[in-house]
């Protein structure tokens, strides 16, 4: 028994008619052509492909019908075995000011090898920026005789 309205319908027709994932558009492109009939021009038009790249589409799917459209996302460990556990020590040294050369260094000669693409992806992942030294604040701003302003003496421009 169908007991959804006609609104939640076409919506739900729309996750077929609008796919979001490139991999959906493609397999829903070639299903029209191939299984709906449609003319080639109008699936391009429809999923927004060029005419030409759709005829490229046909051609590579004619001569690998089987291609898998939809695949599982790999599984697998979703951590950085020689990251994590120098995590810390890499934003302890990088709240005492040193540099991302100075770090890898540092560490270098405590027996953990890390390049310094590596610490900056450590702190890039941990502060989504990476400031430079110089530009760290080290001292609380102040507010001004009440008036609510920061103290701009503080803040590096």
């Amino acid at each position: 028994m169908f007991t959804s309205k006609g609104k939640q319908l076409t919506e739900l027709q729309n996750v077929f008619l609008e796919p979001t994932d490139s991999t959906h558009r493609q397999y829903e492109a070639l299903r029209a052509y191939f299984a709906e009939g449609l003319p080639s021009h109008e699936v391009a038009k429809r999923f927004g492909y060029t005419p030409g790249s759709f005829r490229m589409l046909c051609h590579q799917f004619r001569q690998n019908p089987q291609r898998p459209f939809f695949i599982q996302p790999r599984k697998g460990p979703h951590r950085a075995p020689k990251r994590d556990p120098v995590r810390d020590q890499v934003i302890a040294m990088r709240k005492q000011n040193l540099s991302i050369y100075d770090i890898s260094e540092t560490l270098k000669a405590e027996g953990q090898s890390l390049s310094p693409v590596t610490v900056s992806l450590i702190l890039k992942c941990t502060f989504r920026t990476l400031c430079r030294p110089s530009e760290v604040i080290l001292e609380e701003p102040t507010v001004e005789g009440g008036s609510g302003a920061l103290d701009r003496r503080f803040h590096a421009l």
